[in-house]
């Protein structure tokens, strides 16, 4: 479903050269649960980020579905990850004039469906999260769980058949991180294909494989709970 190609990824800093992914290899298939681990700056937010079509390689290609992503033009790559792909932030980006009923309801807006539409799945969703009793309450009042999860929901809305997570668990409290990971894990047995960016042990060993990446290259399938310690 997603592969890497010989893909590297180099910009400037400051003036000097970084290389942000080297060489990279990559496939994930239809219905798997990646997590990928390491240090910071080895690569992680880079290779997610190209995985959605959001920054083009220097080189290599990036393929979802057999389709070249970087050869489509600019609206043709937003309209695949409109369709196809969900996002989750460590930092939500949810409206905060927005109510969580109305923050869901944005993708089921841009995607043009008839409003009665728009509110029943943004309920539906909602219900699910747990937040049935939190629709109108906007972002300021929830806790940060809270707040994840309107994510979670709106991430759902267009109904993706991957999901992209960046720190899903990195501000919420042990017990939060565990429900959210379950409902990854929830989502994945449904059937999509999730790729999680984490430092987080405990919710890298929940996924199906990880991924491990050291300087822009990656240098193992697996990882032990040692290693993702030290990431």
């Amino acid at each position: 479903m997603l592969r890497m190609e010989n893909v590297t990824k180099r910009y400037k800093h400051r003036g000097q050269p970084v290389t942000a992914l080297d060489g990279a290899n990559l496939t994930i298939g239809q219905g798997d649960f990646v997590a990928v681990v390491g240090p910071s700056g080895s690569g992680k937010r880079t290779l997610l980020l190209m995985l959605g079509g959001m920054l083009s390689p220097t080189s290599g290609r990036v393929l979802f579905e057999d389709q070249s992503i970087y050869d489509l033009n600019a609206d043709d790559r937003a309209m695949l990850r409109k369709q196809k792909v969900g996002f989750v932030f460590q930092t939500f980006n949810l409206v905060p004039y927005l109510t969580a009923l109305e923050n869901v309801e944005v993708p089921l807006y841009l995607a043009g469906l008839d409003s009665s539409i728009q509110q029943d799945r943004a309920e539906s969703l909602l219900e699910r999260v747990g937040l049935g009793d939190r629709m109108d309450h906007k972002p300021s009042e929830l806790s940060v769980g809270q707040q994840q999860r309107v994510a979670l929901a709106r991430m759902l809305a267009n109904d993706p058949s991957v999901i992209l997570a960046d720190e899903p668990t990195g501000n919420l409290d042990p017990e939060t991180s565990r429900q959210i990971i379950c409902f990854f894990e929830e989502v994945n047995r449904e059937g999509k294909t999730i790729v999680i960016v984490t430092h987080d042990p405990r919710a890298a060993q929940r996924a199906k494989r990880i991924l491990r990446l050291v300087d822009g290259s990656i240098i193992s399938g697996t990882a032990d709970w040692e290693e993702l310690h030290v990431a």
